[in-house]
């Protein structure tokens, strides 16, 4: 009776307002996006239009210069390599030995509720913590800034993100592989290397270089335990250069070759961190 009196059903008002907020919504969430894109398109086009000028054969050839003069990253990146390197070997290790104790063993105690825990901590905490932490353990009582110190660091951002990802991995795997694996009379701890862990290879590998890609960049960690050195030096005992703080003291300074070195430093970074992550999409689609 109302609809015929006022001309208008309900349900037709009722589909037109649903159908306009839809809209609005989609509109909105469009915006959001191509507002974010547009300021990653263009830090990516700053990084690739002044980091390309300064990439020479000296960039790669020559250790961090003084200023004014001709100079390269070349102790720098191969600090990073090192410190990267070293501390993904200790950490991912633990992260994923921790991971499968959390998957396979105690997937409901009261440790494995602590841990999960302590490591959601982990992944939320701001890098420079974990950097002051290690400062007051390690450089403090040593007195001294050293390679050893930052390693130590980046392990500690390593770990969380591969117990993470490994736990997460061996749950997905389906509970028949265990039972048949079982069933032939074979020991929990080949279960899960033979079986479990093989099926979850490509996920664990993944976590880790998405934990290699987090630690790349790192700068603050580095500032308070490994600092920064202008030679080269493969002494971990002492303060070691690294790109990430490299690029932070270089582009703070008035000197123009430094801040050539510094954008040239952020489009190394850049790529390298592209390339792990588009490495790991790659190993998780193969997966899938």
């Amino acid at each position: 009776m109302s609809a015929t009196l006022t001309g208008v059903d309900p349900r037709e008002a009722k589909y037109a307002r649903r159908k306009l907020i839809n809209r609005l919504a989609v509109a909105l969430s469009l915006g959001a996006m191509l507002f974010g894109l547009f300021w990653l398109a263009w830090i990516l086009l700053e990084t690739v239009r002044l980091g390309l000028g300064g990439l020479v054969m000296a960039t790669f050839t020559q250790s961090t210069p003084p200023p004014n003069e001709v100079g390269g990253l070349a102790n720098a990146i191969y600090g990073s390599f090192l410190l990267v390197l070293l501390a993904t070997f200790v950490g991912a290790p633990i992260g994923i030995m921790a991971g499968i104790y959390l998957a396979e063993y105690n997937t409901k105690g009261w440790l494995a509720t602590v841990t999960r825990f302590v490591n959601d901590i982990l992944l939320s905490a701001p890098s420079i913590v974990i950097g002051l932490f290690v400062y007051a353990v390690v450089v403090a009582q040593f007195k001294t800034f050293s390679g050893w110190a930052g390693i130590m660091a980046l392990a500690l951002i390593v770990i969380p993100v591969v117990i993470r990802t490994t736990e997460n991995m061996l749950q997905l795997v389906p509970p028949g592989l265990r039972e048949a694996a079982y069933a032939l009379g074979a020991p929990k701890w080949k279960v899960i290397i033979g079986i479990t862990l093989k099926a979850a290879r490509s996920g664990v590998v993944t976590g880790i270089l998405l934990a290699v890609a987090r630690i790349a960049g790192e700068t603050a960690p580095l500032l308070f335990t490994a600092l920064s050195n202008q030679f080269w030096t493969s002494n971990l005992d002492g303060p070691i250069a690294s790109l990430p703080v490299t690029i932070f003291k270089f582009a703070m300074s008035p000197y123009e070759n430094w801040q050539q070195l510094a954008w040239a430093g952020v489009f190394l970074i850049t790529v390298a961190v592209l390339g792990l992550n588009i490495l790991a999409r790659v190993l998780t689609r193969q997966k899938h």
